[in-house]
């Protein structure tokens, strides 16, 4: 152990005299700064807090990303250009723990650095609300809806397929599939109607309503703390005015439903609001049931004169405090580590076999497929079929086994103040650092073992 940790401090002061290295630590201490400056988003202090998280927490992850990718080639690749390693090797030391100290320099390296960094753009995030002229709702409003971190309960998806079933028969029974789906597979259209008859059952008629219910709502200062219901209409025939109103009414209703007395308060929201954008109804927490059971019905009044729905995907979620900003932050945090010890694995393996150049392109396209790999797989989708099946037996599998940085982006929960759960870090570490990235140091530490390092001339 003792010569690993002298291989890893003699890797953490070569990438210290590295002048990309200290180019990237520079360009941080000013960027971040500026940012936090100049940083407007939609003109309100949430926006401009937004923003700043956003591109500030982005830069970092990028430029880490960029130095790890760097340094833990070179570290490998100069010694073998520059002969230096021959001075190592014929040393008491075994060149697994040689590949082994140089992946735990760039890893400490990586935590340090990224402390430092991720402690900058928190104290500007911390700051930045006492240097604005903001208001008190608007401190309000970000204490609500950025400077926490809150759990999201989405209504279950219904399962509709004997109704598809039903759908289908009839319409095959008819000899109608060809004229209402043409060209389309039976798998098209089936998944066509079952988006089509949930999105019915998510439909209010005209002094009609809906009703959606939850359990294990476990907000963590129920007395304290406030819910929020975040949705989004759609409408049949778009008002002149472009809004609907709304009637809800949120608590325990099993008491309206039984007509007995329960204990909960159940609050009754009259409102209006415009379709197709996101709006929040706030009431206090203490609307949840001692058995965590909550119940948020939506009433459409005669007014409107037109049909509201909720779509599927994002039509309504009931938000909750469930943990603090900064644990929050600190997970975010372990995202991007768990990101870079994934690409100082591979860049350790890329340099037990390659040059510094072919080395770097290597690890570069692997970093910009798995950072985009989610659009990469989505936009297959959309293609022809003979695409998607030369897709399917060729690219996907491989785009599979990468890593995707876009889909465990801490900036994707930070921003909308979501909460980042243990689970998910769990599952980060699990497939990221455990299995993907435990074996490209299994396979850095082979190839490795077998390079030839210098040939023997007679």
């Amino acid at each position: 152990m003792c010569r690993i940790w002298a291989v890893a401090k003699n890797t953490i002061r070569q990438a210290l005299r590295m002048k990309v290295a200290v180019v990237f630590i520079v360009l941080l201490l000013v960027l971040l700064p500026v940012m936090g400056y100049t940083a407007s988003g939609d003109g309100t202090l949430r926006g401009r807090l937004q923003t700043f998280v956003s591109y500030g927490l982005s830069l970092t992850s990028l430029l880490l990303s960029l130095l790890t990718i760097i340094v833990s080639i070179y570290s490998i690749t100069s010694d073998i250009e520059y002969r230096q390693i021959y001075t190592v090797v014929t040393k008491p030391i075994r060149r697994y723990e040689l590949i082994l100290g140089k992946l735990l320099g760039v890893v400490v390296l990586d935590v340090a650095l990224l402390t430092l960094f991720c402690g900058v753009v928190y104290g500007f995030i911390v700051l930045m609300p006492k240097f604005v002229n903001a208001s008190e709702e608007e401190l309000t409003q970000i204490q609500n809806e950025f400077f926490t971190a809150r759990a999201s309960l989405v209504p279950p998806l219904i399962d509709v397929s004997k109704e598809v079933d039903e759908v289908y028969a009839k319409l095959e029974a008819n000899d109608q599939l060809e004229i209402a789906y043409p060209h389309s597979t039976p798998e098209e259209i089936r998944k066509y109607l079952t988006s089509r008859i949930r999105l019915e059952k998510r439909a209010a008629a005209v002094g009609g309503g809906l009703v959606w219910e939850f359990t294990n709502v476990r907000p963590s200062d129920p007395n304290h703390q406030s819910l929020f219901i975040r949705f989004k209409y759609d409408v049949s025939v778009t008002p002149p005015d472009e809004q609907v109103y709304g009637d809800w009414r949120i608590g325990d209703l099993r008491g309206l439903q039984t007509g007995t007395p329960v204990d909960t308060p159940v609050w009754r929201v009259p409102r209006k609001d415009p379709v197709r954008k996101f709006r929040e109804i706030e009431v206090p927490a203490s609307a949840v049931a001692k058995d965590g059971y909550l119940a948020v019905a939506y009433g459409n009044p005669p007014l409107n004169n037109t049909v509201v729905l909720f779509p599927v995907e994002d039509g309504l979620e009931v938000l909750y405090k469930a943990d603090s900003f900064l644990g929050n932050y600190v997970r975010g945090a372990l995202l991007i580590l768990c990101r870079l010890v994934f690409l100082a694995c591979l860049g350790v393996m890329a340099a037990s076999f390659l040059s510094f150049p072919v080395a770097i392109l290597f690890c570069l396209v692997i970093f910009v497929t798995g950072a985009t790999s989610g659009g990469i797989i989505e936009s297959f989708g959309y293609m022809g079929k003979n695409v998607s099946l030369v897709y399917r037996y060729t690219i996907e599998g491989i785009i599979h086994l990468l890593p995707q940085f876009d889909k465990f982006s801490p900036t994707q929960f930070l921003i909308p103040a979501r909460l980042i759960p243990w689970s998910l870090i769990g599952k980060v570490v699990l497939v990221m650092v455990c299995l993907k990235a435990a074996l490209l140091l299994a396979l850095a530490l082979i190839i490795f073992s077998f390079r030839e390092l210098a040939k023997v001339v007679v």
